[in-house]
């Protein structure tokens, strides 16, 4: 019967997915062990992508199985790889699979960053594998039969799939193959030779011809869809066409036949003639139209025997009435046939290779889940770091505890003794300014490779702007000022995080120069230390005062109020919770994450408790500042009062909150030294994220210019025009006699023309001498190539090629001889008569020096010339309908 269809693959160029997958890994992934597992599995990838794609394919189901285990390969590590072209950036080139040089219109190659741009060409080349599979099975054994069936369905679901999908996979117009006109098509082509199979199966099995009629059909029918769908596009190859046409006339004719049989048996002999008629019709227009195609003699002559039979016996027995075929019952359709659902994993050998990676949807709320923490801990840490330093505050003011230890008036207060030392251990003056020197360093670092990579942007941006200025539309990708926005917003962050981050550098750095001298104090011997402070006159009697002990009391409670806190604060940092299996759960079971309400909702839960013993150290604080305030004042009344005692607690204040200040502007200043080496490893990978997709864009920026260089160098200079005829068919003259055509072959013509006047014979000559015209004798050798002999009426032309390729004609034409000086019919000699062949009109145009054809010119044809088709009676359509 006829050659099934199948499709060709497409052809990838190679891509390295090791550097950039391990690069995102080694980001991304800190520890060591996750590490090495992941870029094992990258290199796995990349080798399963060379033997899927680098290599030429056996139509074998092994070589469907490597396409398909990469197919769910690529389904599986979609979600866990950020893949774009702002992001992580891989390029992949395919050529259309149908590319033939004009068959069709449409760009035959196209590249993009975008990996569902690869699953959808992977897919389409599993389809069309599969098809290539169906089509080499032996359809005469049971299993060859049902091996075709099931890949005829997989690629038709494959095609049905793509259809569906890629215009939201590529979100640009894709190449013509890939185009959902096209794999639709091709899903429906697969589908109807699917049920194609299922009737040969049907017919080989010998099963009831009710049931082989309809199957026949219903299979007539897929083919029609398939053949309507495509008839008026240039999307397939120019042989799909007629081989749709022809089959369902085939599997039309088929169904005829079997309900045919069937009338038969209910012994309603006129309908059985008048479906025999019918498909002898529809065979005859397949042998007519399509017999380059499909083969249908067997078919043909089954028909053409049964429709013998019957109406002889309808003649000489039955005389049944043969009705009109519109007025024949429908046939039924039965679909056996369905096309393959895809849903990944397809390939029973499937094994993730990143099982263990947690998807990108799942990695960013957890990203964003440990920003809510962090920013939860922080409120809540940096709460009680205020209270403390409130406290502080408070009790500098009030020269407390120092003023309770200074009522010798002579001796340096206990607690100024501590934090001179607490100081000096911690480094003094020489650390905290090492490390305000530090951070402009750190700063000019960070600013610089932000700056950096934000120049390589702006850089590969403006020769995209000039380039599409210059191509206009023919520079067809992404505009890089729309690609580069998240990245231009995510360095304005960076920013605008710099310039915060200098105005608190300047906050500590003008705090550190208003204690500056009281630190600097802080950190001299004790010796001179007591000598700096001024000494008063003591109050004696208040040492052992109730009102004395009620102020250390209080003071007592407040240090440990304080000490409660430092260990709520590692408490509070050290709460852990794995946020990824809800994360995970809610991702299988919706669909999607909804991020918010399950951070908040945990957050609340770990947190909470926390939260209200913050708030009840808060209160604690405030009621004993309260109290020892209100002690405070008592004290200050028993105190006696002078203006060297002032000032000695002038100087203890100052010498106490030079300390706490010392305390916060080391802690600061270290916490702004990380920030920036933090800062510095996040700016250096927005730096690589810059350089990829800025090297990218790059690759496909020469690309693409390449192909544009040469679409433009295959391009004409100049519209075609048309050259005068005097240039290219001058006048003949009589010195100049007409010459001979150059090519004398053309393809022969089925219209029936008039027949031009018969090419005169050369006349013959001897080897000795010029004899006259005439037939040679019987028993002498006709001569092969005379030399030539010019007659002496005609003037000496050039000498004539000799035509090897033109049949009855081996010979050379004499010197000057012009067939053509007369234009009627010829009297030629009977012996030359049966040699000579029918004349064959010069139609083509003669070469530029030549002289035209004289006479009536001939008719303008076509520059390609076909086989007309024989006349068919009105009532056959062209198209036979069902």
């Amino acid at each position: 019967m006829a050659t099934f269809i199948s499709v060709p693959l497409k052809k990838s160029s190679e891509v390295d997915l090791v550097k950039p997958l391990s690069k995102f890994v080694t980001a991304t992934y800190p520890a060591a062990e996750e590490q090495a597992d992941y870029i094992r599995s990258v290199e796995e990838l990349n080798k399963l992508r060379k033997s899927a794609l680098g290599r030429p394919l056996d139509k074998h189901e092994s070589s469907l199985e490597i396409l398909l285990r990469y197919y769910d390969q690529l389904c599986a590590v979609e979600p866990k790889f950020p893949f774009s072209e702002n992001q992580l950036c891989l390029t992949f080139t395919w050529k259309d699979a149908f590319d033939k040089g004009s068959l069709f219109g449409g760009s035959v190659k196209l590249a993009l960053a975008s990996l569902g741009y690869e699953k959808t060409c992977v897919l389409f080349n599993g389809a069309a594998l599969a098809s290539q599979i169906a089509s080499e099975q032996n359809l005469d054994s049971d299993e060859g039969l049902k091996v075709a069936a099931k890949y005829y369905q997989l690629a038709s679901g494959a095609f049905g799939h793509i259809k569906d999908t890629v215009l939201s996979a590529l979100n640009r117009e894709p190449t013509m193959d890939i185009s959902p006109e096209t794999v639709g098509t091709l899903s429906l082509i697969m589908l109807a030779q699917a049920q194609e199979v299922f009737f040969l199966k049907a017919t080989s099995d010998k099963m009831k011809d009710a049931i082989i009629a309809k199957l026949a059909n219903q299979t007539a029918d897929f083919y029609g869809d398939a053949f309507k769908q495509c008839q008026y596009k240039e999307n397939l190859p120019k042989e799909v066409l007629p081989v749709l046409a022809a089959k369902h006339c085939i599997m039309q004719a088929n169904a005829e036949l079997h309900q045919s049989l069937l009338a038969k048996q209910k012994k309603r002999f006129g309908e059985e003639i008048a479906r025999l008629q019918h498909a002898t019709e529809l065979v005859k227009t397949v042998a007519s139209r399509y017999d380059e195609y499909v083969s249908v003699k067997d078919l043909s002559d089954k028909i053409s025997r049964a429709l013998t039979a019957a109406k002889k016996d309808n003649d000489f027995i039955y005389h049944d009435r043969v009705p009109e075929v519109k007025d024949l019952e429908h046939i039924g359709k039965a679909a056996l046939v369905k096309a393959t659902t895809i849903t990944p994993p397809l390939s029973a050998k499937f094994t993730d290779l990143f099982e263990k990676m947690v998807p990108m949807a799942v990695q960013q709320s957890m990203s964003v889940y440990s920003q809510r923490k962090a920013e939860t801990v922080n409120r809540l840490v940096g709460t009680m770091r205020e209270a403390t330093n409130l406290c502080n505050g408070v009790l500098a003011s009030l020269n407390l505890p120092a003023a309770l230890e200074d009522l010798s008036g002579d001796s340096i207060p206990q607690s100024i003794v501590e934090k001179a030392r607490a100081i000096v251990q911690q480094g003094g003056l020489l650390s905290i300014e090492q490390l305000i020197r530090d951070l402009p360093e750190l700063l000019t670092r960070n600013r610089e490779i932000l700056e950096e990579s934000l120049k390589m942007l702006g850089d590969e941006e403006s020769t995209d702007s000039e380039l599409r200025s210059k191509f206009s539309q023919r520079w067809n990708r992404t505009p890089s000022g729309d690609l580069y926005k998240p990245l231009r917003a995510e360095g304005g962050n960076f920013r605008s995080v710099l310039d915060k981050a200098v105005q608190a550098d300047q906050v500590v750095r003008e705090r550190y120069n208003t204690h500056c001298e009281m630190i600097a104090l802080l950190c001299k011997p004790e010796a001179e230390l007591t000598a700096a402070i001024p000494s008063a006159n003591p109050v004696k009697t208040l040492q052992g005062s109730e009102v004395v002990s009620v102020l250390r009391s209080q003071l007592a409670q407040l240090e440990e109020v304080k000490k409660e806190r430092e260990g709520l604060e590692v408490e509070i940092k050290g709460v852990a919770f794995d946020m990824s299996s809800s994360f995970l759960t809610a991702l299988a079971q919706d669909g999607a994450i909804n991020e918010e309400a399950l951070s908040m909702s945990q957050l609340d839960q770990s947190y909470g408790s926390y939260s209200q013993r913050v708030q009840a150290s808060l209160r604690s604080q405030e009621e004993l500042l309260g109290k020892v305030q209100a002690s405070h004042q008592e004290f200050s009344k028993l105190k006696q009062s002078n203006s060297e005692a002032n000032d000695r607690e002038e100087v203890l204040k100052k010498l106490a909150s030079a300390h706490d200040s010392y305390v916060e502007i080391t802690s600061n200043l270290r916490e702004g030294t990380k920030f920036y080496n933090d800062l510095t490893e996040i700016l250096l990978k927005f730096q690589n994220k810059c350089s990829d997709i800025v090297f990218a864009r790059k690759t496909e920026r020469d690309e693409l210019l390449k192909d544009l260089q040469q679409s433009i160098a295959r391009e004409p200079s100049a519209p075609s025009f048309n050259v005068p005829a005097y240039q290219t068919n001058p006048a003949p003259t009589a010195a100049d006699p007409t010459p001979a055509p150059r090519t004398v072959f053309q393809p022969q013509q089925p219209q029936v023309k008039a027949q031009p006047p018969q090419r005169p014979p050369p006349p013959a000559f001897t080897p000795q001498a010029a004899s006259a015209p005439g037939n040679p004798p019987d028993n002498q050798p006709q001569p092969g190539n005379p030399p030539p002999m010019a007659p002496p009426s005609q003037a000496q032309g050039p000498p004539y090629p000799t035509y090897q390729g033109y049949p009855g004609y081996a010979y050379q034409m004499p010197m000057g001889y012009n067939p053509y000086a007369a234009y009627g019919q010829y009297n030629m000699p009977p012996a030359m008569q049966p040699n000579m062949q029918p004349y064959v009109p010069y139609q083509q145009a003669p070469a530029p020096g030549q002289g035209g054809f004289p006479g009536t010119p001939p008719t303008q044809q076509h520059p390609y010339t076909y086989q007309q088709q024989p006349q068919h009676p009105p009532h056959q359509p062209y198209y036979p309908q069902q």
